[in-house]
């Protein structure tokens, strides 16, 4: 998993705030949907992508910049202008102090929430391998995120069902959250997930986490488990692709109980190995 110094930061995009929009109600924490316009006809990305996110300082530590990575949560759109919008949702984060045990706000999350319609800021990438989608529509899809991991998956549905409406595969999805009023697209202002449950192969498995102040991994585990046999069954039709997104927890707890389904880790290697081989295996997995 590549650190954040990693990045080349030298692909810059200057990018406009054409809405900001919070997403979640206000007894829970804050997730903003934030629609950017880039004015650069060169600029293209894939679904499962991330742009970089440069705040200016100066900064702790005497920082010029900070840099943070976030998901893009549409599907490609280019504008008639030939702009390109891109969709961030971000959670506004704030971490505690071990030695001191004081509250202080994320620094990326927290200038992004804070921006307004109009507002302009420096953008690098994109960056990562796309979540590429396999051309045949008989392909089944299981995705497995958790808090804002879900993102490229909000992508994929919209890829799907506007562009390729005859798709007959199994979309299948397991989102872990810490509450249902913090699910992402569950609400009155982007309620993507509902205007797809019409359609016959998409299924959506919610799951909440028993210790609300936990993290939204706990959820993700509850609902695994409710479902591995079904989720391990899946797996062994050739058609199925696997996509992992969020936090490296989502991983662990995937792992865990899939090997726990399979019976043996040797037969979960096997097939997590034979999946990687037949490139039907994707993760974006950010620390």
């Amino acid at each position: 998993m590549s650190k954040l110094s990693d990045f080349d930061r030298s692909n810059k995009h200057e990018a406009t705030v054409l809405s900001t929009e919070r997403i979640t109600p206000e007894d829970v924490p804050e997730v903003r949907s934030i629609i950017l316009k880039i004015d650069q006809p060169d600029f293209s990305y894939q679904e499962g992508q991330h742009v970089g996110v440069i705040v200016p300082g100066p900064h702790e530590f005497g920082h010029d910049t900070h840099f943070r990575l976030y998901t893009i949560a549409n599907s490609p759109e280019t504008s008639a202008g030939g702009s390109v919008d891109i969709e961030l949702c971000v959670r506004r984060c704030f971490y505690i102090d071990e030695f001191s045990g004081e509250e202080h706000p994320g620094i990326a999350s927290n200038y992004l929430c804070d921006l307004s319609v109009g507002d302009n800021i420096v953008l690098t990438g994109p960056y990562g391998e796309a979540f590429n989608l396999p051309t045949e529509s008989d392909t089944n899809l299981l995705m497995v995120g958790s808090g804002t991991g879900i993102a490229p998956f909000r992508a994929f549905m919209q890829h799907i069902y506007e562009q390729q409406p005859d798709w007959s595969g199994q979309l299948v999805l397991f989102y872990g959250a810490r509450t249902g009023m913090e699910n992402l697209y569950h609400n009155d202002l982007k309620n993507d997930l509902d205007k797809y449950y019409d359609q016959k192969t998409f299924m959506a498995y919610e799951g909440l986490s028993q210790r609300p102040w936990m993290h939204a991994d706990d959820g993700l585990q509850n609902v695994l488990e409710e479902n591995a046999e079904n989720i391990w069954e899946l797996m062994q039709d050739p058609k199925t692709h696997v996509y992992l997104a969020g936090l490296e927890n989502t991983r662990e707890k995937f792992e865990e109980v899939m090997q726990q389904a399979a019976g043996s880790n040797a037969r979960w290697r096997w097939m997590q190995e034979e999946m990687k081989e037949q490139q039907r295996w994707s993760e974006l997995i950010y620390s």
